[in-house]
Formats: C-alpha cells, sequence, structure tokens
C-alpha cells in the first residue's frame, strides 16, 4: 500500500491509482519484495539502502535492454537526479517514490482525471511512463485495462 496518505495526496482515488501502478510493474507483487515494492530493482531483485537510488543497470536480454528502473514505481536513475532536485527530496525512501511518481502523474495531466473518477482516461495519459499500462508500446508486458480497473477498485478508487 502507497505510503502517502489519501488526505496528503489529495484523495483516495490517488492512493488507488498509485497502489495500482505498483501492481502493474510487477513490484508490489514481486517476490522477492520486502517492502511492497519500493525495494525492488527491475528484474526482480531488491536494494536495502533508500539512502538514494540505487543506480543499478541491469540487463534483460528477452527486451535486449538495460535498465536502470528501481522502486515501486520503476524510475530511472536520470529521472530520479532531475526529481530529486526538482522535490528538494533527500532519499529514496517509500514517501519520496510515492511524491515522484504524483509528479509524474502530475506531467502528464492525469491529476484531474483520478481525482474524478475517469480511470480509463488517466490510465491512457500516463502509459508513456509506466511501460505495463496497456497501450504503452515498449515491447514489455502490457496489463489489460480490465484487470487494472479490478485492482483499482479493490485497492478503493471510484469511477465518477
Amino acid at each position: 500500500m502507497s505510503r502517502i496518505s489519501a488526505v496528503a495526496a489529495g484523495g483516495q482515488n490517488i492512493v488507488a491509482f498509485l497502489d495500482t501502478l505498483a501492481f502493474s510493474e510487477g513490484t508490489s507483487t514481486s517476490p522477492t519484495t520486502q517492502d511492497d515494492g519500493y525495494d525492488q530493482i527491475v528484474g526482480r531483485t531488491r536494494f536495502a539502502d533508500y539512502a538514494d537510488h540505487p543506480n543499478e543497470l541491469v540487463a534483460i536480454p528477452k527486451l535486449h535492454i538495460s535498465s536502470t528502473a528501481a522502486g515501486r514505481y520503476q524510475l530511472l536513475h536520470r529521472y530520479w537526479v532531475i526529481y530529486k532536485k526538482q522535490l528538494h527530496l533527500s532519499d529514496f525512501s517509500p514517501m519520496s517514490q510515492d511524491m515522484i511518481a504524483l509528479q509524474q502523474i502530475r506531467e502528464c495531466r492525469a491529476l484531474p482525471d483520478i481525482l474524478a473518477g475517469r480511470f480509463e482516461i488517466a490510465v491512457s495519459k500516463c502509459r508513456h511512463i509506466w511501460a505495463s499500462l496497456p497501450g504503452a508500446g515498449y515491447g514489455q508486458h502490457e496489463h489489460s485495462l480490465s484487470a487494472l480497473t479490478a485492482v483499482y477498485l479493490k485497492c478503493g478508487g471510484k469511477f465518477s
């Protein structure tokens, strides 16, 4: 479950959307997580020190790529550097990871849609950030909208 409260995030729909992203990225359900996905490195390994983004380059042979994705929302190291400065973050803690994901959602202009319960529109607006969302087109596993909708509802999200 997201560490940021519904009050601090702006509403339960936002927390449900964050939890849905973690499900979609596979971090919150990873068999190796000991912290609801906040401790995950791409490829299903984990890190233990939240002082900084782990910045571990992991080869993903199946996709013919390497990635530095880490944390609950699989943030690339190059974006961590930017968001750390922009949001005045001191560490890569779960709360910092939630704050970055919220900022990314804002940048996608999806926050009003989430607040209003327009889940499908919000997913569409965010799919270029998270490769696991339907229609992302990165060649990685994409979840169906119906599967994500079920998770969103289970996490307390509401529709308009």
